[in-house]
C-alpha cells in the first residue's frame, strides 16, 4: 500500500477519510501537527490543490487534502471559503448566517449550497487528482437536529424533509457534497499508477 498523507492534523478528518477511501488501496496518515498551509486561495479547489501540493512537497509523499464550505445565494455566495472563520464558534455561525437572511424570510430567498473540494497530489506537487461535490438546499429560520457540525442544523434538504443535522451519518454521506466529492476521488485513485 502506498501512503497517502491526509494535509490535516484533525484525527477526525483522517477517520471520515478513511471511511470514504476505505475501499482504496491507499494507507492514509495525518500530516505532522508543524506542517502548516496557509489556505491563501479564492476557492474551494484552490485551497484543496495548494495544501494537497505544499504536504507532498514538503514530505516528499503523496497527499491529499479538501476544503469545503457553504454558500448562500442572497449573501452572494458568502461565507463561502471563509466558512470556518465566519465567526469564532457553531452557534455564533449559525446566528450570524441566521441574522443575515432575517429580510429573506421565503425559502425560496434562502437557497443555499454546500461545496466541497478534494485533491491528491504527486510527492513532487503537481496535481494528480481532483473532485468537487455539491449538495443543493436552503437556510431554515432556527436550527433542528442535534448531529453534524457546524452549519449543519440549519441545512434543509426538501427532497428528504430533514436537515444535515437530523440525518444518519449513512443517509448524509450518500447525499452529501462531501460523499460526491469523495465518491469522484475514489474512482480517480483507483486509476493512478502508483
Amino acid at each position: 500500500m502506498t501512503k497517502l498523507i491526509v494535509a490535516t492534523s484533525n484525527p477526525g478528518k483522517l477517520r471520515e477519510m478513511q471511511a470514504y477511501l476505505s475501499e482504496s488501496e491507499w494507507e492514509l496518515s495525518l500530516k505532522p501537527a508543524e506542517l502548516d498551509v496557509d489556505e491563501t486561495e479564492d476557492t474551494f479547489i484552490g485551497n484543496a490543490c495548494l495544501k494537497a501540493a505544499e504536504v507532498a512537497i514538503a514530505l516528499n509523499c503523496w497527499a491529499i487534502a479538501d476544503d469545503s464550505g457553504l454558500q448562500v445565494d442572497a449573501l452572494n455566495g458568502a461565507p463561502g471559503i471563509f466558512s470556518a472563520r465566519y465567526a469564532s464558534s457553531d452557534k455564533e455561525r449559525i446566528d450570524r448566517i441566521l441574522h443575515e437572511l432575517s429580510d429573506f424570510p421565503d425559502s425560496s430567498q434562502r437557497q443555499a449550497q454546500f461545496v466541497c473540494a478534494v485533491a491528491v497530489a504527486r510527492p513532487d506537487g503537481s496535481i494528480a487528482a481532483r473532485a468537487e461535490g455539491i449538495c443543493r438546499g436552503e437556510i431554515l429560520t432556527a436550527p433542528r437536529g442535534t448531529d453534524g457540525f457546524g452549519y449543519d442544523p440549519i441545512f434543509y434538504i426538501p427532497t428528504e424533509r430533514l436537515t444535515f443535522a437530523e440525518m444518519s451519518k449513512e443517509a448524509k454521506r450518500s447525499i452529501s457534497h462531501r460523499g460526491k466529492a469523495f465518491a469522484t476521488i475514489s474512482a480517480q485513485l483507483a486509476a493512478i499508477k502508483q
